[in-house]
């Protein structure tokens, strides 16, 4: 069990990079950044199909236009939307909402014996913590281009909680499939559609050479490639198989933690009295939401 959540916390600490990783390679475009993290994916996924050419099934034309089709919402579309809300909101407001998730997934995909009234404290929770960050955001943040950032915020939710839901159905349909070559072939699809968004509309490759801080956005494009989309997956699976769901839940709330220490950690500053007291009620409120699946 301790193994399982050690690997729960790890792939929590890789997915929270994603919402400050924006924030440290400022200088270049989020089409840019979601295309560069999405490339490096896309190989590592290529990278381990031909690793196992021997032992890994190809997909059938009506599998990779599904695997083409989810990769949209789940991963370029999701991401491109959370970096131009980033943009636009800061980090905190951003990784509250996203960080809600779990509890849109578990509302949408609602057993039909659990009651409405078991979700009610949780809901109220986590209302009124993401209330509490976006009535107090950071310095400089305040205006129209903040409102437009949580707007994009929430578009990126919708994104990913409507993969979530797809993904989850497509899956319990097709049982032949093995959870490695879905992942795989969705890293596969990913990597192609990152590239054709670079060819549209991404920056010139002399610009992109030619701009400062290229370095960091190598190393930022591959951990979050690499670290948060691949190897946090693995881990994921690996604390899903050694740990009850209900405790995996819990881990979840882990992703917009880390976020957020990561973001405060990048500004040299402690959160406010206010925003602290919104971390406290969002936790407490996705605990309260696991709880009522028990």
């Amino acid at each position: 069990m301790i193994r399982g959540i050690v690997a729960g916390l790890a792939a929590g600490g890789l997915w929270g990079l994603v919402f400050v990783a924006p924030r440290m390679a400022a200088g270049f475009s989020p089409v840019d950044l979601t295309a560069g993290r999405f490339l490096a994916y896309g190989l590592v996924a290529l990278a381990a199909l031909l690793a196992g050419a021997g032992t890994r099934r190809l997909p059938t034309f009506h599998q990779a236009c599904a695997a083409a089709g989810m990769s949209l919402p789940g991963f370029t579309g999701y991401y491109l939307l959370l970096v131009l809300a980033i943009r636009d909101a800061g980090t905190e407001v951003p990784a509250l909402v996203i960080g809600t998730i779990p509890l849109w997934v578990m509302l949408l995909g609602k057993p039909g014996d659990l009651r409405w009234r078991a979700l009610a404290p949780g809901v109220a929770l986590t209302a009124t913590g993401l209330a509490l960050m976006m009535a107090a955001p950071a310095s400089g943040q305040a205006g129209a281009h903040f409102l437009r950032g949580v707007a994009l915020a929430i578009a990126s939710l919708a994104c990913w909680t409507a993969f979530a839901l797809l993904n989850s159905a497509w899956l319990k349909r097709h049982p032949q499939v093995s959870l490695t070559d879905w992942a795989n072939w969705l890293g596969v699809a990913t990597g192609l559609g990152a590239l054709g968004l670079w060819l549209a509309a991404g920056s010139a490759p002399a610009a992109l050479l030619a701009q400062p801080g290229l370095g960091r956005f190598a190393l930022l494009c591959a951990a979050t490639g690499f670290g948060s989309a691949w190897l946090a997956t693995i881990l994921w699976n690996m604390a899903s198989r050694r740990l009850p769901a209900s405790l995996c839940g819990q881990l979840i709330v882990s992703e917009t933690l880390f976020a957020l220490l990561y973001s405060f950690a990048w500004d040299g500053r402690w959160p406010t009295q206010a925003q602290a007291a919104a971390c406290v009620l969002f936790t407490l409120g996705i605990l309260a939401s696991v709880k009522a699946h028990r």
